[in-house]
């Protein structure tokens, strides 16, 4: 939102009050405390009237730094407010000397000025940002004004931090716009728009820039970024009301902005492994009862397709009956035991589920009465026809409808279902509306998700085990993270759509969030062969990998034969690198650094990296550039280094852009050096024995620098850990873990003269050594 009428004016019709100078300091424990006129005060009549923000800044966490601004204190804080996991043993120093007031927590620091209004963020003694002169402000927008009377229309409150020359920022949720935010007007407010324009299924109100640190603005509601728009040297952030709370989020790197702010907010769940695996859909509006989704699922098994998951879209119910929680009776007229043929083929089987309830469905009535729709004020249950015809909405402020709507999923739990598409949840209304707890309507808008994954990952969490929860969501907002997976939405079945929805997610994946999928071959109309087998690649070197569609499916034998070659190739290349992979899902939920991660991310100092948006590393070692022509032609730029494609097995030099083509069965899937890939012994499912025959690829050893891999079994337990130092024409091999044999393979290695305490053999241009044993030490010696 902006407020003004270029550098020296105001918009007319608004008013600014900022603060002038430091008043007051009051230290209490570890909160300061400061009172800013929005006058100068030179004399005692100074004080007598007009607007003073109050400033309270604590630190809820090491390295974090929290601002509350407030106009009028006594503005009645209405719920909902995001789940904040503060350290209640935060040690800060606070300093009150002549000139200035120094607020430190850890290596993160708030230097405020007395002689002139600047309150500047640090990391150690490197300046990150600052809040100068008229830039935080009470704001009131006047819609009409004589010498008698004012009618205002709003008040605001406003922050602008400065953003340093060549300062980039990046974040603010899954946004399909350009992935660096600088030059964009960005309201967080969740809309179900598609993947190609400006609106989002999930708006964050966190964004982190290239300089090292991140900023939360901790306000459910709307909240409005001007990023180096309206003041190109600024990024400004407003809400409605007279308080304005957010949170700077320091850290040593990028990475480590990310984990601090998963910290403050929630790290993601870790998925189960079998979720990492190829799924498989009805489609949504596409015919389809127990004998076409067997005929599907045999395909597969009879193509060598390995198929893990597969969904029921929305016409698992009845139509006009979403959601009643029971099967089509017409179409599937023995659901439990049409579950239990499926599961003995090796599935697991989601179900999709939205939470508004329609008019015909019987639940409705049921809801009612005991209260647990959204209601008017005047008591009327809010309904509209949008998507289902007088359909209402759950109201999650009730516990009691919270425990009713997870009671209907646990009975789908117990006749097979594993897991939940939680679509919708975007279009929550905000007026002529109550929630049972009297929620702030304008907050819930966007909150409403957060409440509605929640009860669902908790019901599966209950009744499953926590190790066996998954979603599939569309809608989030902060702390949304926590319930993985989500998925881009509904895009096009083109080129132009893959690269949105790349961007969208790397965009997601910068604002907290661990795990992320996609329609692969799109989700509107039906796409080209070509379109769809470029889309395999990219989609099954995601974390979440499903084949979905609206009106068409998506099995690969529509497309030409072809396709189901290419779909096979990489889902079997998936299943046999989840050692690797889920070890990186691992580090997401143990860290909150995402899987999917920007070029930035991983290399915030290569200045080639900060624009990229068409490639990512997909966890720490394999960087993946997806083919968006049918020309098979890639260009994509390697950091300094040497790479080797995992498929092809070609040898780059990096620091460079590279221009090749690749057929359906290749991609540019580069492995950086100094990398060791656990690759396991089976490559038809997702979830096994990672440790059992495990072989560790490592590649392009550096001289003096360990290399390391861990793997880690499906219950998160260490079961071998690796280090592997190259010292001249030697190489020492150290791992702990269980007492079974593996394999480490030294790619390219080839002038192997002897290996002391194990055995080697040379295949093609590798060296593969068969190491009896997880607790050893053996020497290898180059000739």
């Amino acid at each position: 939102m902006k407020f003004s009428n270029g550098c020296w004016l105001d918009k007319e019709g608004v008013k600014i009050y900022s603060p002038k100078e430091v008043h007051r300091i009051k230290i209490e424990g570890d909160t300061l405390t400061v009172s800013a006129p929005c006058t100068k005060i030179n004399t005692r009549g100074d004080t007598l009237g007009g607007a003073v923000i109050t400033y309270k800044i604590t630190s809820p966490m090491e390295d974090v730094i929290r601002v509350r601004a407030y106009h009028f204190m006594g503005e009645q804080k209405k719920s909902p407010s995001f789940e904040i996991h503060e350290n209640k043993d935060t040690k800060v120093l606070i300093e009150d000397n002549e000139n200035e007031v120094i607020f430190k927590s850890g290596n993160t620091k708030m230097i405020l000025s007395k002689e002139k209004w600047e309150m500047a963020f640090y990391k150690g003694n490197k300046k990150l940002t600052c809040s100068e002169n008229k830039g935080l402000a009470y704001i009131k927008t006047i819609q009409e004004e004589d010498f008698i009377n004012i009618v205002e229309d709003g008040v605001y409150m406003r922050e602008q931090l400065r953003l340093s020359a060549g300062e980039l920022v990046y974040g603010l949720g899954e946004k399909f716009t350009a992935f660096v935010k600088n030059g964009q007007t960005i309201d967080v407010w969740n809309e179900d728009g598609g993947t190609s324009t400006e609106q989002s299924y999930k708006n964050i109100p966190f964004y982190i820039t290239n300089k090292g640190y991140g900023v939360f603005v901790n306000h459910p509601e709307k909240v409005s970024f001007e990023v180096a728009s309206e003041n190109v040297n600024k990024v400004q952030f407003s809400v409605p009301g007279e308080c304005l709370d957010y949170f700077i989020i320091g850290g040593e790197t990028m990475k480590e902005v990310v984990k601090n702010y998963t910290t403050l907010t929630g790290k993601p769940a870790l998925p189960p492994a079998w979720s990492f695996g190829l799924w498989l859909t009805t489609s949504f509006t596409t015919n389809y009862d127990e004998e076409t989704v067997t005929s599907f699922v045999n395909g597969m098994a009879e193509r060598d397709i390995p198929l893990r998951v597969f969904h029921f879209d929305c016409f698992w119910m009845k139509d006009f009956n979403w959601c009643n929680f029971e099967w089509d009776d017409d179409v599937f007229p023995d659901p439990v035991g049409m579950l239990k043929r499926l599961k003995e083929k090796g599935l697991n089987i989601c179900v999709w589920i939205n939470p508004y309830i329609g008019q015909e469905s019987k639940l409705f009535e049921e809801g009612m009465k005991h209260g647990y729709l959204l209601k008017k004020p005047n008591g009327d249950v809010w309904q509209w026809d949008m998507w289902q015809p007088a359909m209402g909405l759950v109201d999650f402020t009730n516990p009691s409808a919270c425990e009713w709507y997870s009671g209907k999923l646990k009975e789908l739990i117990d006749m097979g279902v594993d897991c939940f598409k939680t679509d919708f949840g975007e279009r929550i209304p905000t007026e002529n509306v109550q929630y049972f707890d009297k929620s702030d309507t304008k907050k819930m808008h966007n909150y409403y998700t957060f409440m509605y994954n929640k009860v669902v990952f908790e019901t599966l969490k209950k009744y499953k085990g926590d190790d066996q929860a998954v979603l599939f969501a569309r809608s989030a907002t902060a702390g949304g993270q926590q319930f993985p997976v989500h998925w881009g939405g509904d895009c096009e079945a083109d080129y132009e759509s893959m690269e949105q929805s790349l961007r969208g997610g790397l965009s997601l994946c910068m604002s907290g969030f661990g795990f992320w999928s996609h329609d692969i071959g799109g989700f509107e109309s039906t796409s080209t062969a070509d379109v769809y087998k470029r889309w395999v690649a990219f989609g099954l070197l995601s974390s979440h990998s499903r084949l979905h569609g609206s009106k068409s499916y998506r099995v690969p034998w529509l497309y030409d034969e072809e396709a189901c070659d290419v779909v096979r190739f990489f889902t079997k290349l998936k299943c046999s690198i989840m050692p690797y992979l889920y070890r990186m899902a691992e580090i997401t939920h143990e860290t909150g650094i995402p899987v999917m991660r920007s070029m930035v991310l991983e290399y915030q100092d290569d200045d080639a990296c900060i624009y990229l948006d068409k490639q990512y590393m997909l966890g720490e070692s394999i960087l993946v550039a997806p083919i968006f022509n049918d020309e098979g032609k890639a260009k994509y730029y390697l950091p300094e280094g040497k790479w080797t494609n995992f498929i092809t097995g070609k040898k780059y030099e990096g620091g460079r852009w590279i221009k090749e083509k690749h057929d359906y069965l290749s991609v540019p899937m580069m492995i950086k050096e100094n990398s060791i890939i656990a690759v396991g012994a089976e490559d038809s499912k997702p979830d096994y024995d990672y440790r059992k025959d495990v072989s560790l690829l490592a590649y392009e050893l550096k001289e003096n620098t360990k290399a390391c891999a861990k793997v880690f079994d499906m219950n998160n337990e260490e079961k071998l850990s690796v280090e592997v130092l190259k010292n001249g024409n030697k190489i020492v091999i150290e791992s702990t873990g269980t007492e079974d044999e593996w394999t480490l393979v030294l790619k390219d290695v080839v002038n192997v003269e002897s290996v002391e305490g194990a055995e080697f053999i040379l295949e093609e241009n590798d060296t593969k050594i068969k190491i009896n044993s997880g607790n050893s030490k053996i020497f290898c010696i180059l000739k």
